[in-house]
């Protein structure tokens, strides 16, 4: 088992922008998603991404929403190398590998931003949605659809010792409150009716249901060519409709350059 206490966090506190369509808007008229959807079984060697040396989490996080993409979606795995995630956590969170005292971590917003105005390693990033951290059938609906939800947790501190992430006996308070650790981002690639699956510090890890709703402050959907392109979103969803919707976000950031943290 990893020793947890020495990887690193690195989500900064969550900044929502109010252009971002929520995904309900275009699921109303969908059917239920599945009860069990998983989009973990292709993906193999998974990296820490420098998560581990780094509070890179949110750019961790694009990494390996890429790598599992084109692992369940494309004849072969896209593996971003350390030195471009590396890059990216320069520029959305200002860090300088010379100042240790930079690595500050990044905001979830501000990575998506940048993001879909800049193609990482060549991995467009075609629109963004946010989604109900506490409505279920969101979050399902967000894996179901576009094979992952990138998401923002306030990491309590007795995560640190669970093989399963789960809410300590004595509830969110003590070493168990949202945020004693500090703040992580991770994409979600599978659910059940007993919980979620990440990926994390080059791992696969689950969580029930009562952490998410205890920890999770944000979530967001992430339409990707890596995905549709292979067909793999249900249909009826109106993908164009939310490529259209992001324009004017896209309009906002012409250079890429991301929202003021």
């Amino acid at each position: 088992m990893i020793d947890y206490r020495k990887v690193k966090l690195g989500k900064q506190v969550a900044h929502h922008d109010d252009r971002v369509p929520m995904l309900s808007k275009y699921t109303a008229s969908l059917p239920p998603p599945p009860a069990t959807v998983s989009y973990d079984s292709k993906i193999t060697n998974l990296g820490m991404m420098l998560n581990n040396k780094l509070g890179d989490c949110t750019c961790a996080a694009v990494g390996h929403c890429i790598q599992q993409w084109t692992a369940e979606a494309q004849k072969k795995q896209a593996i971003i190398p350390d030195a471009d995630i590396e890059r990216l956590y320069e520029i959305v969170g200002h860090y300088n590998p010379h100042n240790p005292k930079t690595d500050r971590g990044a905001v979830e917003i501000n990575v998506l931003n940048y993001w879909l105005a800049n193609p990482f390693e060549g991995n467009k990033l075609s629109a963004f949605c946010a989604l109900e951290p506490k409505n279920h059938q969101d979050i399902q609906d967000a894996v179901y659809i576009f094979g992952n939800c990138y998401i923002g947790l306030q990491m309590p501190l007795s995560a640190q010792t669970q093989e399963v992430w789960t809410v300590p006996p004595g509830g969110p308070t003590g070493q168990g409150a949202p945020g004693s650790w500090g703040g992580h981002a991770v994409p979600i690639v599978a659910y059940d009716e007993r919980g979620l699956t990440c990926i994390t510090w080059g791992a696969l890890l689950r969580m029930t249901w009562e952490f998410w709703n205890a920890y999770c402050d944000e979530a967001y959907g992430l339409l990707s060519p890596d995905w549709v392109a292979a067909g793999k979103t249900p249909a009826g969803f109106d993908s164009q409709q939310l490529v259209t919707d992001m324009n004017e976000l896209k309009a906002a950031f012409p250079e890429g350059r991301p929202l003021a943290a």
